[in-house]
């Protein structure tokens, strides 16, 4: 038979799915892939089942459900002042991921750059390689993972199309500054790129870190394609709800290409979301306490057993430096905590393509049970 196509030629499996499947194995406790082992909002489940019961159980319309998308304008208004219109620039999506595949593919002709900051999430790469696009790396660099806006400068060419941003930044859990995203802001406008705007962990900030979506930035509206998601905000990552929001060009282009890829997502789980986004005043300073105690309780417990890094004010993961504790690289000591502490973490040198930053580090998800961060603490201490 002949071969597969070429440009997955170099692809992976997912690192995600990679060390779940040890944890499975050896049965360790899995603080690696990216979601909550407890259930969200009996009240939100109640809705979906509700909406079930109603009938919305065909397809919704391929650009989404107009109640969602009209949920989806009030929030970016009312939290943020940024007006989207429901029928020409919101589409909602098969969770993020698939928004930030469907808006690569949309802009992003073969052989365009893409600048990507490292460490990133590892399918901003995938989709970028799947277009044809040229992924370009530039370093966030630890321990505060800033970037060096010369370097980023230099990244950028005539070829260049568009530019990545993460904001809160999985895996660091960096909350960029308004100067930071300024100087973004500026090299986008000046060299005329669009910035995919990657902000899904938009809820989840602590102490007093305040989010700065990038398209209220001055002269970003039109060129900032945003995307986030419900499964993070609500604890329902299986959900998989997400959306782009986009001026109309790009909009049309991105469901050019989603009619073709998914063509619509769970109407009655899109019906219950719309019904969620309009209780996000009341709901978030209790889901944002649950996981600030969650952040507060692990890090307490990693310092205890001589882990040294900064606690992160944003997203529910903690990026964790090695070096005190050992001479291996992050996969070689990922896979020595599963097998011989039965604790699961990601290697988080898969989220880079340049620096080798990541070698020293292992990224922990704390969106875990209380329970569960006590046992990996506890299988720790064998350390």
């Amino acid at each position: 038979m002949k071969d597969t196509a070429l440009r997955i030629a170099d692809f992976k499996d997912s690192i995600f799915g990679v060390i779940s499947r040890l944890a499975r194995e050896h049965g360790a406790v899995n603080l690696g892939q990216g979601f909550p082992d407890f259930d969200g909002p009996e009240w939100l489940k109640d809705i979906a089942y509700r909406k079930m019961q109603e009938g919305h159980n065909q397809y919704a319309p391929f650009p989404g459900s107009i109640s969602l998308r009209t949920e989806v304008s009030n929030y970016y208004k009312s939290l943020y002042a940024l007006s989207y219109d429901p029928e020409t620039q919101i589409t909602i999506t098969v969770g993020a991921t698939e928004a930030i595949y469907v808006v690569i593919n949309a802009l992003v002709n073969p052989g365009d750059e893409v600048v990507v900051l490292e460490p990133f999430y590892d399918s901003y790469v995938a989709s970028i390689k799947m277009a044809g696009g040229i992924p370009v790396p530039v370093t966030m660099h630890a321990p505060d993972f800033t970037v060096d806006k010369g370097e980023l400068a230099r990244a950028i060419t005539p070829r260049t199309k568009l530019l990545i941003l993460n904001n809160p930044h999985n895996p660091t859990g960096k909350v960029w500054s308004r100067q930071e995203l300024l100087d973004v802001c500026e090299l986008a406008i000046k060299n005329d790129l669009y910035l995919l705007s990657d902000e899904v962990y938009e809820f989840l900030l602590f102490d007093g870190a305040k989010h700065l979506p990038t398209a209220t930035f001055e002269g970003m509206l039109e060129r900032t394609i945003t995307v986030s998601s419900a499964g993070k905000t609500f604890g329902l990552t299986g959900w998989k709800i997400g959306w782009i929001c986009a001026n109309e060009r790009v909009t049309r282009a991105c469901r050019l290409i989603h009619q073709y890829v998914t063509f619509s997502v769970s109407t009655p789980i899109q019906e219950a979301v719309a019904e969620g986004l309009k209780r996000l005043p009341s709901y978030l300073p209790g889901f944002v306490e649950l996981y600030k105690s969650k952040r507060d309780f692990f890090h307490r417990e990693l310092t205890g057993l001589g882990f040294d890094f900064k606690i992160p004010p944003g997203t529910y993961f903690m990026m964790v430096p090695i070096g005190s504790k050992t001479k291996l690289s992050d996969v070689d000591f990922a896979l020595k905590l599963i097998q011989d502490n039965k604790v699961a973490t990601v290697p988080p040198s898969a989220f880079y393509l340049k620096s080798r930053d990541g070698e020293r580090y292992l990224r922990f998800c704390f969106a875990k049970k209380e329970e569960t961060l006590r046992q990996a603490a506890t299988n720790l201490k064998g350390l």
